[in-house]
């Protein structure tokens, strides 16, 4: 039997490495085609968040090239406010404050949850910054847990709170 030469022994495992990639189908960051808006839409989960987000005029931000992090609260979580806050927030005269909350939600960047257990805060779009803790094997976000992680969007990436951050 002929002994390959080293050329064509690297070229041998370039090929089968290539082969071997091409059939993990690893999802690559490309293939999100949902921008975080459209991603919160289709969840159905977050209706709630989704009328205060277009009531606050946040939609093109949100919909824009980012990358963002957003925290977004579902609609249980924002049952926990007291009765009529919601309603009173989607006012037209409430749009700065709303806009506030919001935007308190959202940091700048891509943060992965396996980014978010190494740190004690992050700074929002509002400016201020959220408490993040590491603990009980969840993650706290100010007095929110999060529930789920790293749901990918075209222009960032949604992880899943169970409560509505306030800012200070």
């Amino acid at each position: 039997m002929k002994k390959l030469s080293v050329s064509s022994r690297l070229t041998f495992l370039f090929l089968v490495l290539g082969l071997v990639a091409l059939g993990l189908n690893v999802p690559s960051r490309a293939a999100e085609t949902k921008d975080i808006v459209d991603t919160a839409v289709s969840a159905g989960s977050f209706n709630t968040l989704v009328a205060a987000v277009k009531a606050a005029g946040l939609v093109e931000t949100l919909k824009g090239k980012g990358p963002f992090t957003v925290f977004a609260p579902t609609d249980d979580a924002f049952k926990k406010l007291p009765p009529g806050t919601v309603e009173d927030l989607l006012k037209p005269e409430n749009k700065e404050k709303l806009q506030a909350i919001l935007t308190y939600h959202v940091v700048s960047g891509e943060v992965m949850a396996k980014d978010v257990t190494n740190m004690t805060s992050a700074k929002t779009v509002q400016g201020q910054s959220l408490t993040i803790a590491a603990k009980d094997g969840g993650v706290m976000v100010d007095n929110a847990k999060v529930v789920k992680t790293d749901i990918a969007c075209s222009n960032g990436v949604i992880h899943v709170i169970d409560t509505v951050v306030l800012p200070k």
